[in-house]
């Protein structure tokens, strides 16, 4: 008998939505940094444990949109709920919870969705006890299928977390061959691993008005050789100096790192190219927005 539940994944920006999927799934499939807001669609990931098939759905932070893209991202969040089995909702160890948290809560009631509740990053916790009062404050929010303390950084409580998940599942045929690790393009994976790399090597100097297209991909036929040409977009001159660098050794940096992970994540050599091209105000502009698939 085999069975299945889909899965949303949520909570507020930078809790490690992505981090807790990458790490359940034993595959990175969604990009992580320590910026907010770095996952702007719905990713999908699929995980098979013998019977039983968990399609995972990762969202964008919930949070307070500042622009079109943000509108879209918090739309995504609202679609993925409605149309799903269960909950997955992601929280900090320590303090209140937020305004946009409280809203998902009210979700979550509206639907009648059973929700597992991960409380992340309990690696940064030293008292034990201090983990306690925290789950006895967030369960006056809403009567939770379980409440599971896990860190993605050292996989703590994710078998624990997998368990609960399984028990939320249900008579079914799996949607996905087992071997399916995501519904992510090829392309769309090889962009997000680039741009990646500029959240991280270049930190604060840079805000989120980046994208990454992928012009072509392609592998010889007379070699195993990858061709990757990619186009990062910013939203201003000063932005695209920057991701350039002096002498263009930031881009080398950025193309050395993303070519590393390309060959690790596609098993095969990459010759990567880049350019940085200028889109200014892109994350307002619905048409462009549209075109790079963040709609």
């Amino acid at each position: 008998m085999t069975k299945t539940a889909f899965i949303a994944i949520v909570g507020k920006p930078n809790v490690g939505k992505s981090s807790i999927l990458n790490k359940l799934l034993g595959a990175k499939i969604a990009i992580v940094s320590s910026k907010p807001q770095t996952t702007r669609t719905k990713i999908m990931g699929v995980l098979t444990l013998d019977e039983t098939q968990l399609v995972f759905t990762d969202t964008p932070g919930f949070h307070k949109p500042h622009n079109k893209l943000g509108e879209h991202m918090n739309e995504a969040v609202g679609d993925t709920i409605g149309g799903t089995d269960a909950v997955l909702f992601v929280v900090e160890p320590k303090g209140e919870l937020e305004e946009k948290e409280l809203e998902l809560i009210k979700k979550f009631k509206q639907e009648k969705l059973p929700v597992i509740l991960a409380i992340n990053k309990i690696d940064t916790v030293k008292e034990k006890k201090d983990i306690l009062q925290r789950i006895l404050y967030l369960t006056k929010f809403y009567d939770f299928s379980a409440v599971v303390p896990v860190s993605a950084e050292t996989g703590s409580g994710l078998d624990e977390l997998l368990d609960e998940m399984k028990k939320l599942s249900f008579e079914s045929v799996h949607f996905f061959p087992d071997d399916t690790l995501t519904d992510q393009p090829e392309r769309v994976l090889a962009a997000e691993i680039i741009r990646e790399k500029i959240l991280r090597l270049m930190d604060k100097e840079v805000p989120h008005g980046i994208v990454v297209s992928i012009e072509k991909m392609s592998e010889r036929s007379d070699k195993d050789i990858l061709d990757v040409e990619a186009i990062i977009y910013c939203e201003r001159e000063t932005h695209k100096g920057m991701v350039i660098g002096k002498g263009g050794a930031m881009l080398k940096k950025i193309s050395t790192f993303a070519r590393q992970d390309l060959e690790s994540f596609f098993d095969i050599k990459v010759n990567l190219h880049t350019w940085v091209k200028v889109k200014e105000d892109w994350r307002n502009r619905e048409g462009l927005i549209r075109n790079f698939g963040l709609d």
